[in-house]
């Protein structure tokens, strides 16, 4: 068996109507589009969404909600975590680009660190923003709070 060879299975395939071919044909006339209206045109097409003049599923459905285009989206870090970070790589300061730079964030986020888990060691931190517990830990720790 070669490419030229291959066909496809004995009635798998079926050939097209041909509409618009004479009265003969079965299918002239207005060629199975019925009478008149715009559907019966050349060159109709619905809108998107359309459902034949019933209320369409979007309007019928209840809006819910709101998304604030101004959000600021923070990638949040808790202080156990940090703790983490440092121990693993030998850390004594905690900057957005030493998180960058080990990809534990992306170099456009916006980086809080948070209140959870527990702070053991001394770390200089330098973020977009911190909650007040978090702050008040580190500095309790002996750390320095630095926003970018």
């Amino acid at each position: 068996m070669e490419l030229h060879n291959l066909k496809p299975a004995a009635g798998a395939t079926k050939s097209r109507k041909r509409i618009a071919r004479g009265t003969g044909s079965g299918r002239g006339g207005t060629s199975t589009r019925g009478h008149k209206g715009a559907k019966s045109r050349s060159g109709y097409k619905s809108k998107r969404g359309f459902e034949g003049g019933q209320m369409p599923l979007q309007m019928r459905l209840p809006k819910r909600g709101f998304k604030n285009p101004n959000r600021v989206e923070f990638v949040p870090f808790n202080l156990g975590r940090l703790q983490e970070i440092a121990d693993k790589y030998n850390l004594s300061a905690i900057t957005v680009e030493n998180l960058v730079e080990k990809g534990l964030a992306r170099k456009n986020d916006r980086i809080k660190i948070l209140g959870g888990g527990e702070l053991s060691a001394k770390l200089d931190v330098t973020v977009h923003a911190i909650s007040a517990g978090a702050k008040a830990a580190v500095e309790g720790k002996g750390g320095n709070v630095n926003l970018v």
